[in-house]
């Protein structure tokens, strides 16, 4: 070897000293404290904000009598309350049938995990999942923590890991939701009249409460005050048995999360962050108004949307029935067209929606349900790239048509024309949604030169489900689009613009 080749391996070893021995802690994943500034660094995952559509389903024992809504559990127990009398009419005085004796009736005998998850696949759903425990106390899986589960009584089976199977086999995520923190002051548990009382049934009714006097609004279960170690402990020992065992790719949470002790919820978060990160895991969280920290989690709204567009991801959970969130004998069902055009606001919106459905007590999803969810997936099968994968535009849109914010305000919206438009964005192209048939000349103000909205010069405009070509020309006022001739959906109809 010559002085040359020498003097060149020698810089070549000198210069691979000086490079950092591993790369290795970098790429470790961020270990979560219980702190609300350690979670804050959680990212939310592109799986999630790709998704854009998912579907739940209050089902439980309260899906028995079928009456009015899921509040039936609490409001059974509510002094001169009308479903307190209609029950007791009914089934008989509440120390003789309480809501315990619905549950060997609750028999799910025609449940079919497989054929549901089916159904929400070609619904379009990219994530789904059962309520894993309402208000009511009863878990909805194999649990060895509470005996008042579905997989020991009633159905006797593990409703939640069955779905989770058949969720995951049809490749969508799986999702649990837990409204159990309501199962504090949910019955009345001082009124010696009633079977919520008996101390054998503490696990189902919750902790024995002074009476009415304690809460700020008895007939909605709120309290003036906390519950003790032992409720907190049973809430959380039940998520981190359900974490262990599905592992779930999201967890919701319903409101009321505030009385569950602050640290309590970091707690949980850091666990559920960490565990699901050991395991290579992408997992999200949300809840309701701000019972985390913003950032820490996903805001969810229930029954309601935003009004603008917002520079976060946020979900929210609507029903498919505008008066409850289980069946019930006199059903009053959303239009195919209301919950399509629900789902395009929200997402031009930066937002998601979870979609609850209303099983019957058998384990039967009714006819207009299934076919509200198929013609949901038809219309996304044609149309879902204007939806999947997207982000907002500059604006959301434009259109007559307001919306009005607020918990549970979602029957204040109109529904929406052909005027209201929406837009989405992927990869360099531009979909604009009409909220339903255009009858005349698409004008298009957001998208005229006068706007200045638009930054490169559009190539093409084409129907989404159509070969039609279709005429166009941008003016000073607007966007200008002739009305297609052929006719490719009974709903929302989207143009792509190229560039």
């Amino acid at each position: 070897m010559n002085l040359k080749s020498i003097t060149l391996l020698f810089m070549a070893f000198a210069l691979f000293a000086c490079q950092p021995k591993s790369t290795k802690k970098a790429q470790e994943p961020l270990v979560y404290k219980s702190t609300w500034e350690s979670l804050q660094q959680h990212k939310t995952p592109e799986w999630f904000l790709d998704a854009k559509f998912g579907i739940y389903c209050h089902w439980g024992p309260y899906s028995v009598p079928a009456h009015k809504n899921e509040w039936y559990s609490h409001w059974m127990y509510v002094e001169d309350h009308p479903i307190r009398k209609y029950h007791e009419e009914t089934y008989g005085p509440l120390n003789e049938f309480g809501y315990k004796d619905f549950i060997p009736m609750f028999t799910a005998e025609n449940f079919n995990a497989d054929e549901w998850a089916t159904l929400f696949k070609k619904a379009g759903a990219q994530f789904a999942g059962p309520v894993t425990e309402h208000a009511d106390g009863f878990a909805m899986w194999d649990s060895k923590i509470t005996k008042w589960n579905a997989a020991a009584m009633g159905p006797k089976r593990d409703i939640v890991g069955e779905m989770a199977k058949a969720i995951r086999k049809q490749d969508m995520k799986f999702i649990a939701t837990f409204h159990h923190q309501w199962n504090f002051g949910w019955y009345s548990t001082w009124d010696e009249n009633t079977d919520a009382s008996n101390p054998e049934y503490e696990e189902l009714y919750g902790p024995k409460l002074p009476g009415p006097e304690a809460f700020e609004y008895p007939d909605r279960g709120e309290t003036k005050f906390y519950p003790e170690e032992k409720f907190v402990n049973f809430w959380y020992n039940k998520i981190i048995e359900v974490i262990h065992k599905y592992e779930p790719d999201l967890i919701y949470f319903d409101n009321k999360l505030n009385i569950i002790p602050e640290q309590k919820r970091t707690d949980f978060l850091s666990y559920y962050y960490n565990y699901a990160a050991k395991n290579k895991q992408e997992v999200v969280c949300t809840y309701k108004f701000e019972e985390m920290a913003k950032g820490a989690a996903v805001l969810d709204l229930e029954r309601s949307r935003m009004a603008e567009k917002k520079d976060f991801p946020w979900l929210t959970d609507d029903s498919i029935d505008w008066g409850t969130w289980c069946h019930v004998s006199n059903p009053d069902y959303k239009s195919t067209n209301r919950l399509i055009d629900f789902l395009v606001d929200v997402v031009s919106k930066n937002g998601g929606v979870l979609l609850n459905i209303t099983p019957t007590a058998q384990g039967d999803i009714p006819q207009p349900v299934q076919e509200r969810l198929l013609e949901m997936g038809q219309w996304l099968s044609t149309n879902g790239e204007a939806i999947y994968g997207t982000r907002p535009w500059k604006v959301y849109g434009e259109g007559p048509a307001k919306v009005t914010e607020g918990h549970l305000s979602e029957h204040q919206n109109k529904d929406n024309t052909e005027e209201d438009i929406r837009f989405t964005q992927k990869d360099g192209v531009l979909y604009a949604l009409l909220l339903d048939v255009p009858s005349k000349e698409i004008q298009i103000r957001a998208m005229g030169k006068n706007a200045a909205l638009l930054d490169k010069k559009i190539k093409n405009i084409e129907v989404l489900g159509s070969n039609e070509k279709v005429s166009w020309e941008v003016t000073d006022a607007a966007l200008k689009i002739s009305k297609p001739k052929e006719k490719t959906s009974d709903h929302c109809v989207v143009f792509k613009l190229s560039f």
